[in-house]
């Protein structure tokens, strides 16, 4: 029986590292699922939401950093590609990794919705499921759409097996390993 052709990569992860290092600076690609996914250039509001995480990650763990974008190995034998938004990890992190990191070290990935047709399926699926796939002990999405920030964590067998959605306004705790509690007031007037 021939397999469907949407189970099938659309090429290799090692075509695809090939495909991005040639794309235009304007254009960041995503490899998750076997498909190759076009990631949009963030609008202000989004870089500012970035930006106030940094901040705050900074406040309350000195010795960890958020770095924004950091291509990262994802998915279970790491054969996905993905741009997080931001990725919590000890401050000197990518040091020495090239263009894509494992995810060992990495405490939590950060997404932040985008106003495009695809965001549903990349944001709020595709991408938790590769960081729960990959390890990663904590994924926080901030969902501009909906006005709400989701904690996911306990990744088990390519799922987080836990998920706590909470409208922007609320005070997030973020588990183990992460360990920060905020007021997400301020990302009110950034959501839209």
């Amino acid at each position: 029986m021939t397999p469907r052709t949407e189970d099938r990569p659309q090429m290799t992860v090692e075509e695809f590292e090939e495909l991005e290092r040639h794309a235009p600076e304007t254009v960041r690609l995503e490899f998750i699922r076997g498909k190759v996914q076009v990631k949009d250039v963030t609008d202000g509001n989004h870089d500012q939401i970035i930006a106030w995480l940094q901040r705050l990650c900074m406040q309350h763990r000195p010795e960890l950093w958020l770095y924004a974008e950091r291509g990262m190995k994802v998915e279970s034998y790491r054969k996905g590609r993905a741009r997080p938004d931001g990725v919590l990890a000890p401050f000197g992190f990518p040091e020495g990794h090239g263009d894509w990191s494992e995810a060992e070290g990495v405490l939590m990935a950060v997404e932040v919705t985008s106003h495009d047709s695809d965001t549903h399926q990349r944001d709020r699926v595709d991408k938790p499921d590769a960081y729960a796939a990959a390890g990663i002990p904590v994924c926080l999405l901030i969902d501009r759409d909906d006005r709400s920030i989701v904690v996911f964590n306990q990744p088990e067998d390519g799922r987080y097996r836990h998920e706590e959605k909470l409208p922007l306004g609320a005070t997030v705790q973020l588990p183990e390993p992460v360990s920060i509690t905020f007021d997400t007031t301020p990302l009110k007037r950034l959501a839209d």
